[in-house]
């Protein structure tokens, strides 16, 4: 089993994961490896939350031109955790 906090390598500040807020869904990019129950076991340890329901995405990388010759920015995995009700994450930055 990966680590906990390598597994959960950040908290998205996006505007869909703002959106998701009131409905008690937080989104993490997590570590690729990791598979929902390492997840969810990572988020309950790291924040003291119950989780409710856990889905997961890979991210395509995107290609982007550095100088003149093509790249690929990395595949990553995005998870969106939903929690209990009345269990929250302060996600003030």
């Amino acid at each position: 089993m990966i680590e906990k906090y390598k597994i959960i390598k950040s908290l998205l500040h996006s505007e869909k994961g703002s959106q998701l807020l009131p409905f008690n869904k937080y989104v993490f990019e997590v570590d690729k490896r990791a598979n929902k129950t390492e997840i969810r076991k990572a988020v309950e340890q790291a924040y003291k939350v119950k989780v409710k329901d856990v889905n997961t995405m890979i991210m395509s990388g995107k290609w982007r031109r550095v100088r003149f010759k093509p790249g690929k920015t990395p595949d990553w995995k995005k998870a969106v955790v939903t929690l209990r009700a009345g269990d929250k994450i302060d996600v003030s930055t």
